[in-house]
């Protein structure tokens, strides 16, 4: 028994010294951020690939040596595409007092989980352009907004001498946003020539459109704004296949995505245009900073086997820009200081271009990081087809 004793202290005495004892540098542990995304849902194709982008971040920036020395690592959480879900996400998060969210993927999400946040945070960082956050709040929105990505749009559609325009839109917050973001272009001074000719709405569920792609052929537009990504989307590009629709068409930015032009390839057509980033008008127009930015984007995801997209980039900058002000702020910096860190950054430069966001609230970035692309079916890729602010390319 007193042999027994003596072990059992000797293995205690062993166990308080190896607590006491300063942890190894390799054996760091690892900075958590929890990320809310809809993994399934209707917004599966979107979060997917956010998803990757910041895993493919998360080994960018640990092989570069980490935050502060302490390796990063990312915690997801799928909301499957329900706000509800997201709200009890949130609410835990928030009692766990963590300082900083990554997420959600849909818009609706993003506005179910703005008042849970307002008071105190944690800062959250919707991945939508949908999200209309408050300036000076707790919640930030990626890229550029929807009507910003729309006033380019209809800019290059103008310039195209496309003038008499429908639009297509679904009935969520997404729809909505992007409804009033046509209003609102199309009553520009500059857009004074164009002319809202039919105005139809669809679920997200709907199987069939056909009724409402009906009064839009009737109604003999020049072009079709289609406003709708994932699901909803696909049932866009089938009806619009369907109904022998042959005019040039705006697709929504949510679907430059791998696996939505592989899944619903065969209805994309040579005139199917959408508001890219940056990066998919190249190095053109670009300072020597973005380009780096870019590179490095491009090489991490070579180097997991994948090329980045426009949904990507969605993750992909606010991931890296968290990071870059957690490690100027510090690891232990509470919400308020992140906060107060983020909406005052204007020195982050990623593969958007460079970020103001005193200049554009809770974004840092404007129309200016917007270009235009075209589906070529003879690739199977989008090409740019304009400048950055949306003016058409003049041959030379």
């Amino acid at each position: 028994m007193k042999l027994f004793r003596w072990i059992k202290s000797v293995f205690t005495a062993i166990a308080i010294l190896a607590l006491c004892l300063p942890r190894a540098a390799g054996a760091a542990e690892p900075y958590e951020i929890n990320v809310i995304l809809s993994m399934t849902g209707t917004g599966t194709f979107i979060g997917q690939a956010q998803w990757q982008a910041i895993q493919i971040a998360e080994t960018a920036v640990n092989k570069a040596g980490g935050l502060n020395g302490r390796p990063v690592k990312f915690v997801l959480k799928d909301d499957q595409s329900n706000p509800q879900v997201d709200i009890q996400l949130t609410q835990a998060l928030i009692a766990a007092k963590v300082p900083i969210v990554i997420g959600p993927t849909i818009t609706a999400s993003c506005n179910a989980i703005m008042p849970l946040v307002a008071a105190a945070g944690p800062v959250m960082y919707c991945l939508t352009a949908g999200a209309k956050p408050t300036p000076g709040g707790y919640v930030f929105s990626t890229l550029t907004s929807t009507p910003d990505l729309i006033a380019v749009s209809m800019r290059y559609f103008r310039e195209r001498g496309w003038k008499k325009m429908a639009y297509l839109v679904t009935t969520d917050a997404s729809g909505q946003d992007a409804e009033q973001g046509i209003l609102a272009a199309a009553a520009l001074p500059e857009n004074k020539g164009i002319e809202i000719v039919a105005r139809e709405h669809f679920g997200g569920g709907d199987i069939s459109i056909s009724a409402q792609l009906a009064n839009v052929k009737a109604a003999k537009p020049d072009a079709l704004l289609a406003w709708a990504t994932g699901t909803a989307g696909g049932t866009a590009l089938r009806g619009i296949h369907d109904a022998g629709l042959t005019v040039p068409v705006l697709l929504s930015p949510g679907n430059m995505t791998a696996p939505f032009t592989k899944q619903y390839g065969s209805v994309l057509t040579d005139d199917m245009f959408l508001p890219g980033m940056a990066y998919y008008g190249g190095s053109s127009g670009v300072d020597a900073r973005t380009r780096a930015a870019m590179n490095l984007m491009i090489a991490s995801y070579r180097a997991a086997g994948a090329v980045p997209d426009q949904v990507a980039i969605s993750g992909w900058d606010p991931t890296m820009f968290v990071l870059d002000t957690l490690k100027r702020v510090g690891l232990d910096a509470p919400a308020s200081k992140l906060r107060d860190a983020m909406i005052s950054s204007k020195g982050f430069v990623g593969a958007n271009g460079a970020y103001d966001f005193p200049a554009y609230s809770q974004r840092g970035i404007g129309q200016g990081a917007i270009v235009m692309v075209r589906w070529d079916v003879a690739r199977g890729d989008f090409v740019p087809v304009s400048q950055l602010g949306g003016l058409p390319l003049r041959s030379k």
